[in-house]
């Protein structure tokens, strides 16, 4: 029981750092693209001042709804991701505790604040002119990256997104710490993750498709 609660606390901890990353690659995102100028100024062409200050304000409520409701989101993401493997790792007769693998999702999890980084990196030292689409439509390491975005029909930039080299990672390293916990040498973590989240992420990445394509 005591060992539960440890392994419980460190993946508490482990969520609270993520958090705390994620809040601070968002600020330091907005800060550095000085995105609020760039929002201001697209909407300066239809709006007037009063009226975007007005959404200035609600939009900053929404976000510091968004940082408040952060914690809760990783942890129903992780934990979900964490069920799915578990039902592969059964499949293949794998014994691994749900808590085992809630803390090898969360560390994995980092690997997605690199985005961020590299975003920071391309719009100061690559693409230095550049506008708000270019900004919100931009995944470094994508497939979206590759073809563009321009005549791009709406429900095609999700999964253009989500085909990209962090997210090959992201299936490398829970493979790989899968593999660890299990004191393996054999492929048992790829094959976990392949027959688990992969069909479980190409479920997601249709239903985005089909909401998109029923909201445009």
């Amino acid at each position: 029981m005591i060992k539960i609660l440890e392994s419980f606390k460190k993946n508490i901890g482990i969520l609270a750092v993520l958090c705390f990353c994620y809040f601070i690659s968002s600020e330091l995102l907005k800060y550095v693209l000085n995105l609020n100028t760039l929002i201001y100024n697209n909407l300066a062409e239809n709006l007037t001042t009063e009226q975007i200050e007005k959404l200035f304000m609600q939009a900053r409520k929404w976000q510091l709804l968004g940082y408040v409701l952060l914690p809760l989101l990783l942890f129903l993401k992780t934990q979900i991701i964490a069920g799915v493997l578990g039902i592969g790792a059964y499949l293949f007769n794998k014994k691994i505790t749900h808590k085992t693998l809630w803390g090898i999702v969360l560390k994995a999890e980092f690997i997605f604040l690199l985005v961020g980084v590299l975003k920071i990196v391309w719009f100061n030292f690559f693409q230095t002119n550049y506008t708000l689409e270019d900004v919100q439509f931009y995944y470094p390491l994508s497939m979206l990256s590759v073809v563009g975005n321009n005549n791009l029909e709406p429900w095609y930039i999700y999964p253009l997104q989500t085909l990209n080299v962090f997210e090959i990672v992201y299936w490398i390293v829970i493979a790989l710490l899968i593999d660890k916990a299990l004191k393996e040498n054999s492929n048992s973590g790829i094959k976990i993750v392949a027959s688990s989240y992969g069909p479980a992420l190409l479920i997601w990445v249709v239903s985005i498709m089909f909401f998109t394509l029923n909201m445009s």
